[in-house]
């Protein structure tokens, strides 16, 4: 029997920040700070990121892997629609990756933020569907988890 065509998963993570949801919201709606921690990386030069922060926005990121890497020279490319936005308080996104040009998923991510105390609460909401020979839900979780990682030292700037 062959490999299941489809594997549908959603995952919520958390997160705890010490800055306002009004600067949590800015790393995400800012290009120039969102490419910063959503963007770069230390294996990878970015070869395109655009986005238009609105309902109905797009946003594009395509990056390749760097030599000397254990993906090298393998392209992934995100495009996506803003479906709902809400200041400082809720980001709605429909996506697809693609690694090489070959469609890997698709994905609805509902990123809420909470005024705390000391903060904000970030809550990730994460729907996909995930093809033949795609990098799995397990993994896109731990992106995710590394994304935040990232935008945390942003916001530490």
């Amino acid at each position: 029997m062959g490999e299941q065509s489809v594997i549908h998963s959603t995952f919520v993570m958390e997160r705890k920040y010490s800055k306002p949801p009004e600067i949590v919201f800015t790393a995400f709606a800012d290009p120039a700070r969102k490419r910063r921690w959503f963007a770069e990386g230390d294996s990878h030069d970015v070869e395109e990121f655009d986005m238009d922060f609105r309902a109905g926005g797009i946003e594009r990121l395509r990056y390749r892997f760097r030599e000397g890497t254990p993906f090298q020279g393998v392209a992934i490319t995100n495009e996506g629609s803003y479906f709902d936005i809400v200041p400082n308080r809720r980001i709605v996104t429909a996506s697809t990756m693609t690694l090489n040009d070959k469609r890997l998923s698709a994905s609805l991510a509902t990123v809420e933020l909470l005024p705390t105390n000391n903060g904000a609460d970030l809550i990730c909401t994460h729907q996909g569907a995930f093809f033949e020979g795609s990098d799995r839900p397990q993994i896109r979780e731990m992106g995710w988890r590394q994304l935040f990682e990232q935008l945390e030292k942003q916001l530490m700037r």
